[in-house]
Parts: structure tokens; sequence; C-alpha cells
């Protein structure tokens, strides 16, 4: 048998954790050795010996083979859920083309000194009402018991399938999660719960301490490394049962993982920005498998990649078609042509349908909430004599204007003072264009002068606990009209809410994405679904110039099957995903001419070895061509066997690795 070495971790639980020391492999425990498990070695001057994971295994040393020392033992014992982590770990290395380095670094905890009782954190989201709350569960209409029953009976036959609860807003989706935690806490194991970002987090993390209390940890993206570090390490000891956060929330160190729950499951949230680009649904799953664990998904507007695999059987599929709330019906859901309104003569934002509906829900004490898919002042500025937009000198992009004083770049934050003349031929006539939240409160305030107004965006949410003051304090009745962008209709319950105004429904539509369609319809339902979630009934007014939108006709009359069918057949004729498989290639660097040179060498040589086995698009420039003045660039290679796609990946990557100028520059791909 050949020789074999080990790329092993010595520590992972320090910030040296991205260091691996390779060792050789002794002949008596060849076939022995995999990735994730616990070895004994050699480390540091005289017969010191300490404990490590196998991160890697390889047939070829990293340098002179005289020199790698050799593996003494394996450690006896079970696996570990660190094992299966590094395991995971080295499964997503493969599956997104990432290092191992850059997979050992997203799912493994970094250690830190700093350390925080759960109650603390529990209360830095919750403020002091943990000590008020009382537990208790709530009763489950036939539709959600029926759900419930039945995953308990699989999961006690040992029924592993993925399962999707396709729930319109409203159904009670999780307090159908919440009997299923039950559940699996019975049988002495463990959950996590994800949740898709933290605007949601106040609202969720309430709901769930009501009724397991101190069982529940928290992860979010605003505790401290050393607070992160001490919720893993309560889940590791099982200290804790169930763990709430979002994706990274994904890699807590269980010990007996028995179930994961991915609310919210259509968010784009769930999937990383950074290297390894991983889905947390299709990690999610791999993990449950890993663990023998149970995987449940919950949207009332599922992927298309989740509900063709819920159609084809690969997902067991469930359905909640009634809202919780006894009397409680979907909302009525108007459209406005906003070319309409144009013609007859306003030409104010707010439809005159939508001021009549605001003016009667004021004069009921009833509350409103209004949507629009931007966020600050205006879009952009730009001048009335030449034309010329005020756009970032480091990014491909405009500059948006933020309280009538600063332009902000919300690609790399490069900020100027508003100018009082044209940067381009010194005209004093700047004007800013497009309508963000901070106007439309401005508006609302001059029509509405009686009204109580909340803003909800980046901009008054950016102090710690922005998010909960401000859904607190409309959740008490204390404001008449919420304003907001996307963060306000994504999974909040406000029962006193009974109109939904959506000021802006076509802007996603245009977004350089092929999911835009799936976007829109699933933004426009969402929101929607939050009028009448109590006992009075709601409205939802979707203003917009393009009404004969198939995703906007969907959306109107809530029919998720209408939307999915046409969305579908569009998918499948331009070859997108879910009907094939997608990866995205992009080179990024300073020098604009080798970033050039690079790419188009790529897709030669790419095109040349694999000739017939996928489609190419491109290279073309990224739909932000400069950002913080780097240039990229971006190939597009489509194949319905993903296993061609990895294969073309590892080509790319190995020839890049060898190619000296290539270290000035970046490669990162992204499958879907």
């Amino acid at each position: 048998m050949a020789e074999q070495y080990a790329s092993i971790i010595i520590d992972i639980s320090h910030e040296s954790v991205d260091r691996v020391f390779q060792y050789r492999v002794p002949e008596e425990l060849l076939g022995q050795v995999r990735i994730g498990m616990q070895v004994c070695v050699p480390f540091g001057f005289g017969n010191r010996s300490r404990k490590g994971y196998v991160v890697e295994l390889s047939e070829q040393p990293d340098y002179d083979p005289e020199k790698i020392k050799t593996i003494l033992s394996l450690v006896n014992g079970s696996v570990t859920a660190d094992t299966r982590l590094i395991e995971l770990a080295w499964w997503m290395k493969e599956q997104y083309g990432s290092t191992m380095n850059q997979a050992l670094k997203t799912v493994l905890p970094v250690k830190r000194q700093i350390k925080a009782r759960n109650k603390q954190v529990v209360q830095s989201l919750l403020g002091k009402e943990p000590a008020k709350i009382r537990y208790g569960r709530v009763a489950l209409n036939q539709e959600q018991q029926n759900i419930v029953t039945d995953f308990k009976e699989q999961y006690d036959k040992g029924e592993r399938r993925p399962s999707l609860i396709h729930g319109i807003t409203g159904s009670g989706k999780t307090e159908v999660y919440m009997e299923l935690i039950d559940h699996v806490l019975q049988n002495d194991r463990q959950v996590i719960v994800l949740i898709p970002e933290i605007s949601l987090t106040y609202q969720t993390v309430m709901r769930f301490y009501r009724r397991f209390g101190e069982k529940i940890c928290v992860m979010h993206s605003r505790l401290a490394a050393g607070e992160r570090y001490d919720q893993f390490e309560r889940a590791r000891q099982g200290k804790t049962q169930v763990m709430i956060g979002a994706r990274s929330a994904l890699f807590t160190p269980f010990p007996k993982l028995g179930l994961i729950i991915m609310d919210e499951e259509h968010e784009g949230a769930y999937k990383s920005e950074t290297t390894p680009r991983y889905h947390a649904r299709e990690v999610a799953q791999k993990l449950a498998q890993m663990n023998d664990a149970a995987f449940v998904m919950g949207s009332a507007t599922p992927s298309l990649e989740a509900y063709s695999r819920a159609k084809a059987g690969i997902y067991k599929l469930y359905t909640l078609g009634s809202r919780a709330v006894f009397g409680s019906l979907p909302p009525s859901t108007e459209l406005v042509d906003m070319r309409r309104e144009m013609e007859e003569g306003n030409k104010s934002i707010f439809s005159r349908r939508l001021q009549e509906l605001i003016g009667d829900k004021l004069s009921k004490g009833e509350q409103t909430m209004l949507f629009i898919n931007r966020r600050g002042y205006s879009t952009f500025v730009s001048c009335r004599s030449c034309g010329q937009a005020v756009k970032c000198p480091h990014c491909d992009v405009t500059l948006t204007l933020h309280n009538r004083t600063r332009l902000v770049c919300h690609y790399c934050g490069y900020t100027i003072s508003m100018p009082k003349h044209c940067p381009e031929c010194a005209s004093p006539y700047l004007a800013g264009f497009g309508t963000g939240t901070q106007k439309i409160q401005e508006m609302a305030e001059k029509l509405f002068p009686e009204a109580r107004i909340l803003r909800m965006d980046l901009d008054t949410t950016s102090k710690k606990g922005g998010h909960e003051a401000i859904l607190s304090a409309f959740s008490k009745g204390e404001a008449d009209i919420l304003i907001g962008t996307q963060m306000i209709v994504k999974g909040h319950d406000f029962p006193g809410v009974t109109l939904v105004g959506v000021l802006a429904a076509d802007i996603s539509l245009y977004a350089p994405d092929y999911r835009s369609a799936e976007q829109t319809f699933e933004l426009l339902v969402q929101a929607a679904g939050r009028a009448g979630r109590g006992e009075k009934p709601g409205t939802a007014l979707i203003q917009t110039y393009v009404p004969e939108h198939y995703s906007i006709q969907a959306a109107v009359s809530q029919d998720y099957e209408a939307f999915y069918s046409q969305e579908m057949g569009y998918r499948k004729l331009m070859a997108y995903p879910p009907s094939c498989h997608m990866m995205t290639m992009q080179v990024a660097g300073k020098d604009e001419e080798l970033v050039n040179h690079m790419m188009d060498v790529i897709a030669r040589s790419v095109a040349a070895r694999f000739q017939n086995q996928a489609a190419f698009i491109g290279p073309v420039p990224a739909p932000v061509y400069k950002v913080n003045d780097i240039y990229r660039k971006i190939l597009y290679m489509k194949q319905e066997n993903y296993d061609i796609l990895i294969r073309i990946q590892k080509y790319v990557q190995n020839r890049w690795d060898e190619t000296e100028s290539c270290k000035r520059l970046t490669i990162q791909y992204d499958f879907s």
C-alpha cells in the first residue's frame, strides 16, 4: 500500500485553527485513519505528545518525507461532536470548492477568554422579560396536530427523510416546531433552530423562551467572540438543549443532535457570502444525516429548490392551509396600477386608495405597516444640468443620500458630505432621485399629522437593541404606522395590524438575478401576510407599475402553485437552477488588465478541456464590476450533473495554484 500522510490540527479550540501539521500514517494504521478522527502525535521538543484531529489525507508529502514525523496512535473513544464537524468541514470543502482551512474556520468556534452566562445572552435580546415569562403550550388545530402526530410516528421509527412544511402566513408553523422540539427533547436529544436574520430574533426567542425557558441558548451576530464561544461550550457540555440562531448556529457542537429546524427556508440570508459559499439548507441536510437527526424546513413561500424536491418525493411535504388564530383569515389583497395614478394626476407615491385606507385604519385605532424595498432618503443624487449621478470613486455604483447631509457607498462604506455643486460640471442643481424610507416617513407625517409613526431600517436600527426597541414599541401599540424595508415584513406577528401597504412592489423585479421574480413573489406574499393576523380582518394593498407580471398576479391571489408552475417553466427553458446546477467562478484583483487576461485564459482552457460537458457563459463583468478598487469578472457554467462542475472547479484550482501571476488575484466559486 502507498505511503499516506495526514494533515492534523493540534488544538482546534484556539485561533491557530488554520495551522495544520503533516504526519506520516504508520503501516499498522493504514486504512484505519479517517477524516475527523482524533490521533496522538509527537509535537514540540523531546518526547512530548499531543492529541489532534485529522483534517485531510493525502499520498503526497508537503515537504521532505525524511522530516515528517509519524502518528503515534489512535485515540480510543466514541466519535465526538468535533469529529462530526470536521467531517462536515471536509464535505463542505469538496462540495463548495473551498480550502480545508476556510471550511474549518467556518464550522469550528474560536476560543476566547471572555465568557458570559446564558441568561445574560438571552437578556441582551429580551431585556428584563425573561424574569416575567411564564411557560406554557398552545392548543393546536387539526392541521397542526396531524403534522405533529405524523412526525412523532416517523421519528420514533427512525425515519429521517427531510420534511418541508408549506404553511400560509399565520398558519402557526412555530407552534408545530415547538411540539416537534418537545418530542425530541423527551428522547434526550438536542435541537438547532435556524432563523434567517437578527431582525427575527426578538419575537422568535421570546416565543421559545416562554415554552422552554433555560433550555435554550441564543447565537446571533451581535454576540462578542467570548459569548459565542461560551454558548458553544454550553452545548458541547450538554448544559443546553436548544440552540436558536442564524446560519452559524448550524455548527453548534451538540453531542446528541436530534433535530434541525430551518424556519423561513426561502430566505437569502441562509446563503453564505464568504468562502465556502454554502447554503444552510444543504449543510443542515448533511449534518442531520451524519447525526441520524431529523431535518424540518418551513415557509409560506418555499424556495423552488426545496419545493421541487418535495414534489419529487425527496422531501416529505406537509401543508398548513389555514391560519392558526380562530376566525383569522388571509388578508384581502388589492392591486393599484401606479401608471393610472400618474395619468389621473396623482404624482405621490401614496395612491389615493392607500391614503383612503390609512385614514380609515387611523380612525378605527388599527395599525398599518408600509413596506418599501429601499433604504435611506433617496436612491441616488444626480445633476440636473449635466445628468451625471454622483458615484463612489472606488466602486461601480452611485452613492446613496442619507439624512440629506451625507452620501454613502453601501458597498465599501465611502462617505462624503452632500456636495453643493456637481463634481462633474460644478452646477448647483443637484437633486435626489428615488424614494427611501425617510422620505416616506416625511410624506406620511404631512398626509397624516395625527399619526404616531415609527421607521425601521438600517439607519434606525444601527445601535444595539434598535430592532427590539422599535418592534416592542409597535407591538405594544405605541405607534399607528410602521414604515420599513424588508426587515419589517419577514416573520413578525402584530395582531393589531390590519393594513399593509407595499409602496414599490416591482423594484426587486429589476435585480440582475435569475431569481428576481421568485424574490419579488416571496416579498409580496410575506408582506401581505403581516395583515389581519389577529381577530380583525386585514387588507394588503400592492402598488406597482407592472401589474400584469405573473409574480405580482400570483402574489395578489396568494397562489404559490400558480407561481411555482410558471417560474419553473422559465427556469427549465433557460436552464437555471433548480432545473440544472450552475457554478459561478469569479476572479478579482486590483490589476484590471490581469483580471481580464486570466479570466480569458481560464475560459479558453476550460472550454477546451471540457468540450460539450457544460454550457459556458462569459467571462462578463460582475453586476458591480468594481468594489473598493477591486475589479471582478465572472464565468458561468451550467450542467445537470453537479459532479462535472466539481471536476471543472478542481481542474481550474489546480491550474490556478500552479500559476505565479494568480497570487496577485483571488478566485471564488459559487454553486447553485
